[in-house]
């Protein structure tokens, strides 16, 4: 069965939340929308969003990191919302495994919430409903667009390329290669819900200095004292502009 999701490379995520506001504008106007907005401008803002970057800082002065941990709905192959909806609004397609909430069939109960481990449930004050990341399945099952395009916006807006797309069932789908290859793990194992998305771990960076890299080396421009002249020229048009 084919299983998309997505594989998050905290490696190279420099949380400038792209990922977030192409997520809001495409959803907004799209089948999922609209996504509501709470006091947006002022001094506690909040609202419903599909995804949302978390930053953290980690380790002990001076040995610090930051680190941005991108976070949306898990698309979990046993997701836990589904069988307490009391009125089958969440389900999980078969065949794609994307887990979706039929907003006609919603009565805003929370149940799925409380069954997240993961608080990737949003619930939006304006319509009484319960949402969460679709990976933009109106996007992604479109055959009218370019099948370049047809990826979650998150992906397609991220400058690092941090977000990857595909089936994680396929083992030659670039989801399922970045996960052999880079140790990617499921957030959360032991709750047993088997999240789809899967992340890639930070790694360290060793930084190579060559000896030469250390020797100071004279600024041609400045050897023996002497500044280099300016060129001599002829006045061109632009010296008589008026």
């Amino acid at each position: 069965m084919t299983q998309l999701a997505l594989v998050i490379d905290l490696n190279v995520c420099v949380g400038c939340h792209a990922c977030v506001t192409s997520c809001k504008q495409w959803n907004t106007s799209g089948s999922a929308g609209s996504l509501v907005d709470l006091n947006p401008y002022g001094a506690d803002p909040n609202g419903t969003f599909f995804n949302r970057v978390q930053t953290f800082e980690v380790g002990e002065f001076p040995n610090t990191q930051t680190v941005h941990f991108p976070k949306s709905c898990l698309h979990c192959e046993d997701p836990p919302c589904v069988p307490v909806c009391p009125t089958g609004a969440s389900y999980k397609r078969a065949e794609d495994g994307i887990v979706l909430v039929d907003y006609d069939k919603c009565i805003g109960c929370k149940y799925c919430a409380w069954a997240c481990p993961y608080g990737a449930r949003e619930f939006d004050e304006q319509r009484k409903v319960m949402t969460k990341c679709t990976l933009c399945v109106d996007r992604v099952t479109d055959t009218k667009l370019p099948e370049r395009e047809r990826k979650p916006a998150c992906v397609l807006a991220c400058p690092t390329n941090a977000r990857l797309f595909g089936d994680v069932h396929d083992p030659e789908s670039v989801v399922s290669i970045a996960i052999a290859e880079r140790g990617g793990y499921q957030l959360m194992p032991e709750w047993g819900t088997r999240p789809a998305n899967h992340y890639l771990p930070r790694r360290k960076t060793e930084i190579r200095i060559h000896p030469e890299d250390l020797q100071r080396v004279d600024n041609p421009l400045k050897i023996d004292g002497q500044q280099p002249e300016n060129a001599h020229r002829d006045p061109g048009h632009e010296d008589f502009a008026t």
